[in-house]
């Protein structure tokens, strides 16, 4: 399968809408879906939950556990959809480590602050703090790889979007 999408991370700031979408998508291929928030370590939701963002310090043995997930998965031969906020470039090459072009396929899950806030204070019961979306939008690298998708549709159109712009 070298070469062939096997992996999309569906990435993005919280309540960007990521995991619902993540979900549709996967259903949709006949995939695999895992969120990422469920590898952190107690640790890093302690601290997110209390209000501090994380640092890389934090992140590293967390994205070291996530891309041991896509390599895991990939035994399935079913594409791995993976929602993950992903947010620095360097993040994202962590999660490639080296995989061969087309092995693998961002989705940045775009919207305004203001969107963004809105669903965040609806949201009910997760450990991430509405508080911590203006870090993470400071955080956010945009690059050229990117499939840019406007989050101010259904999460069916959006999907529908993400399989069109993938082929």
């Amino acid at each position: 399968m070298s070469g062939e999408l096997q992996s999309i991370i569906v990435m993005g700031v919280c309540g960007s809408g990521k995991s619902r979408v993540g979900e549709l998508l996967a259903r949709r291929l006949g995939g695999i879906f895992e969120d990422a928030d469920d590898f952190h370590p107690p640790s890093n939701k302690a601290k997110m939950s209390s209000g501090v963002p994380l640092d890389d310090d934090d992140r590293w043995p967390w994205y070291a556990i996530l891309r041991k997930r896509i390599e895991a998965q990939r035994g399935a031969g079913k594409v791995y959809v993976l929602a993950c906020s992903a947010l620095k470039a360097i993040y994202r090459d962590r999660l490639k480590d080296g995989d061969a072009p087309g092995q693998m396929a961002f989705v940045l899950m775009d919207g305004s602050q203001e969107v963004i806030a809105g669903r965040l204070a609806a949201r009910k019961g997760h450990f991430m703090p509405p508080a911590l979306l203006a870090s993470q939008l400071a955080t956010l690298e945009t690059t050229d790889d990117l499939l840019c998708i406007n989050i101010e549709q259904s999460p069916e159109a959006m999907v529908d979007e993400i399989l069109a712009a993938l082929g």
